[in-house]
């Protein structure tokens, strides 16, 4: 990975529909070079997927809540079903197993605060090794990005 590696994926991660000839001009090499140099990057990968970002608003998504989640148990089969669920939920946009208070945070988007009710309903309530979560609903977004800084 060198600086015009770089480049071409600071580029990219601002329009993945940028051409391969502006890619070329920004890095100042050739388009064949490009081609080679993001094939390479997909090959090995750098570049995971080509995403459309849409916004949730306009899709009828008003709630966006930020939920830390404590396990009952830490046996590993019920750890791999409580993924597994999650990783499986088109609610769940985000899901990370963490260290610290709680065993796992996610985002979740709702269309309004009955649809995140039902939600809580149903991923959690209904879980039995779920000992507690804590939601925090986002009032306002300020910044959310895809971009990786490199």
């Amino acid at each position: 990975m060198d600086a015009t590696d770089r480049k071409l994926l600071s580029a990219l991660q601002q329009n993945a529909k940028t051409s391969v000839q502006e890619l070329a001009e920004r890095a100042a090499i050739s388009t064949a070079s490009v081609q080679r140099r993001v094939k390479a990057m997909r090959d090995a990968g750098v570049i995971r997927k080509d995403v459309v970002v849409l916004d949730p608003e306009k899709l009828g998504l008003g709630v966006t809540a930020i939920v830390a989640v404590e396990l009952e148990r830490d046996r590993v089969d019920q750890i791999d079903a409580f993924k597994r669920k999650a990783r499986e939920d088109r609610q769940v946009t985000h899901f990370y197993c963490i260290a610290g208070d709680a065993d796992f945070m996610m985002i979740v988007m709702a269309k309004d605060i009955a649809d995140y009710e039902a939600f809580t309903h149903r991923f959690f309530f209904a879980d039995k090794n779920v000992r507690k979560f804590r939601t925090s609903i986002v009032i306002s977004t300020e910044k959310a990005t895809l971009e990786i800084p490199i």
